[in-house]
């Protein structure tokens, strides 16, 4: 009976390895992160409650779903959103964690690093020691904290940084900076302004050409690219206007948008791939969960019907493997 059941496992182990799936968008949630949010009186800074992580739950479902290694970042909110001594600490807290799991549990996680932004400095200390000494995968960034955008001058050193290391960064939108919160009552961030959030910053990045100057630097934009296909080609278009109003400098959107890669986490569909691959290439478009904010059972049922239109879809057959494990194999190495 033993045999018979550890051949099974292995059964079910080399299954899971064969279809090697990667999950480069979810998150962990430490005991550490939810006390000094707890702390601060910010647990529903972001408007709706943080879910309970577990590592063998994320693991199950992993096996269960098809997934072999998934990419693991910090939520939403900001540890202590003014930085200073006590939110490096929580983040430094987090980074040894989520390192640690990955150790644990060899080829199944990988992690990107949070940093103790507003403090420019701090963050590049913590994403030194994060990615040289932790080794981790790459750098998650909120698209603003205390309302520094990412796209900020002050952020221009961060990026050099990063830049030299040849960093992966994973974006996550967090509340935006200033909120109004009647309108965050009404219709709660995550249906609405996290799209806006993350359109807002990936532009704001364009504007500046920062992945222009930083081009070692690859960035993954979340939920499916947010309003991006609907707002480059308006940026373009305005683009002279606002130069000859001397609004903006030079804009080098072929080197920008090469730097960016879409995850698939939310509302995917056919259509919505299509509609991304208008503004960038089928080498760019990944897989992602979100977990474990949606339910184990719904993201089951999101990840079939991506399967079942990557395999019936002509036109975006030939893309399968691609989305589901290869590019983010070649993006992570």
């Amino acid at each position: 009976m033993r045999t018979r059941v550890l051949l099974l496992s292995m059964m079910t182990a080399a299954n899971i390895y064969a279809q090697g799936m990667m999950d480069v968008h979810s998150h962990i949630i430490t005991p550490e992160f939810l006390s000094a949010l707890n702390a601060e009186g910010r647990l529903m800074d972001e408007g709706f409650p943080l879910p309970k992580y577990d590592a063998n739950m994320h693991l199950r479902w992993m096996d269960e779903a098809g997934i072999q290694t998934s990419v693991l970042t910090l939520a939403a909110p900001q540890p202590l959103s003014k930085g200073g001594v006590a939110g490096q600490s929580v983040v430094r807290k987090f980074n040894e964690a989520a390192a640690q799991l990955k150790r644990q549990h060899p080829g199944r996680f990988l992690f990107c690093a949070a940093l103790p932004l507003s403090d420019v400095d701090a963050a590049i200390r913590e994403a030194i020691y994060a990615l040289d000494t932790l080794k981790a995968d790459g750098i998650k960034l909120a698209t603003n904290v205390d309302g520094q955008y990412l796209g900020a001058p002050k952020l221009d050193t961060l990026f050099s940084v990063l830049n030299e290391r040849r960093a992966v960064v994973i974006l996550h939108p967090h509340r935006p900076e200033p909120v109004n919160r009647q309108v965050m009552q009404q219709t709660p961030l995550a249906m609405q302004e996290y799209l806006s959030e993350t359109t807002r910053a990936v532009t704001n990045m364009i504007s500046r050409n920062v992945l222009a100057r930083y081009p070692n630097v690859k960035v993954v934009v979340p939920h499916c690219g947010a309003y991006l296909p609907l707002a480059i080609p308006r940026m373009k278009s305005l683009t002279p206007v606002m130069q000859k109003n001397k609004l903006v400098g030079e804009i080098d959107y072929k080197a920008n948008l090469a730097a960016l890669y879409y995850d698939l986490a939310g509302a995917h569909s056919a259509e919505v791939v299509r509609i991304l691959l208008t503004i960038t290439t089928p080498d760019h478009l990944l897989y992602g969960s979100d977990y474990p904010y949606v339910a184990p059972q719904v993201l089951t049922q999101s990840l079939q019907r991506m399967k079942d239109y990557l395999t019936t879809e002509p036109d975006l057959a030939p893309y399968k493997e691609m989305i589901m494990h290869k590019n983010a194999e070649r993006l992570f190495k």
